[in-house]
């Protein structure tokens, strides 16, 4: 039974991860580089550590949620890495987004320390985290899968076991393909109705329970109809997920001809400075394309 967790990143998504863990009765042992923003935890009862290798030391479980590839490399096969301290028979989750071959290179120094290695990256942003309405799709062993339910249960609502070690990786960046498509429908149609001068509250009204209804027309609407850029999930992050995907698709010789310009149109946005935004900001980029100026 797991009782103990280690859990390294608690950024926008990690901090409240981490806490529903805590309100499941969880012991948690965090760590974040940046220790003050794991302080919030240490207030719900978390113990802070100085090092991933600490995190993971005696813990059943080790979950991390980083920002990309590298920082996943370094937490479990740095200095003070995970794979230092692991225990055999534990089992490792990473809940971040990063590439499906580096994934499974990383199973396989877990297993050489007589552990499991989960991938199991989430959707929903920031909203998702904070209700513990996530959706995790994971890749790797059943059994360590069922061993860890309880985990994702105090995090998410949509479950989903994938396959192997990969899988998990693989399914978010088409989550991420599905995503970057269905925003930029929503930004579109937000450009035609401000040009017409239309009440985007009536808009969306109109549109949210219709055919045309989706996370980000439910989620992101309002926050672009009142022009509020603050992040749930930043345009940086996105164009990480985005470059994965097209790379995955060039290795494969798939041609991702809408994910390509997706792409493209937040390079607009990170050109402006806006890459730390969320990524409903995608709408400023199609209205300075079309001049118009609010």
């Amino acid at each position: 039974m797991i009782r103990r967790v280690g859990f390294i990143g608690t950024g926008i998504m990690g901090l409240p991860m981490a806490g529903h863990l805590l309100k499941a009765g969880f012991a948690v042992q965090a760590y974040n580089r940046t220790r003050s923003r794991a302080e919030p935890l240490a207030d719900q009862g978390a113990t802070l550590v100085d090092s991933p290798a600490a995190a993971a030391r005696d813990a059943d479980a080790v979950i991390t949620i980083v920002s990309d590839t590298p920082d996943v490399q370094s937490v479990f096969l740095g200095a003070d890495g995970v794979c230092e301290t692991l225990a055999r028979g534990a089992v490792a989750v990473d809940m971040s987004t990063i590439s499906p071959v580096v994934t499974q290179e990383i199973a396989k120094a877990v297993e050489q320390r007589g552990a499991a290695f989960l991938d199991a990256p989430v959707s929903g942003g920031k909203v998702g985290a904070e209700k513990g309405t996530l959706s995790i799709m994971c890749g790797g062993p059943a059994e360590a899968f069922e061993r860890v339910r309880p985990l994702f249960e105090a995090m998410g609502k949509n479950i989903v076991h994938c396959g192997p070690n990969g899988y998990g990786q693989l399914t978010k960046l088409c989550n991420q393909i599905m995503c970057g498509l269905n925003l930029l429908g929503v930004c579109e149609a937000f450009l035609l109705a401000e040009k017409a001068g239309l009440d985007l509250s009536k808009v969306l009204q109109a549109t949210t329970a219709g055919a045309a209804g989706s996370w980000a027309l439910a989620n992101l609407g309002e926050k672009m109809r009142v022009r509020d850029f603050a992040p749930a999930f930043m345009v940086d992050l996105q164009q990480k997920d985005l470059r994965l995907v097209l790379e995955q698709a060039s290795g494969n010789r798939l041609t991702l001809p809408g994910t390509a310009l997706v792409s493209q149109l937040f390079h607009a946005n990170q050109a402006a400075g806006e890459g730390r935004e969320g990524t409903q900001a995608l709408l400023k980029v199609l209205e300075r394309m079309s001049q118009i100026a609010l």
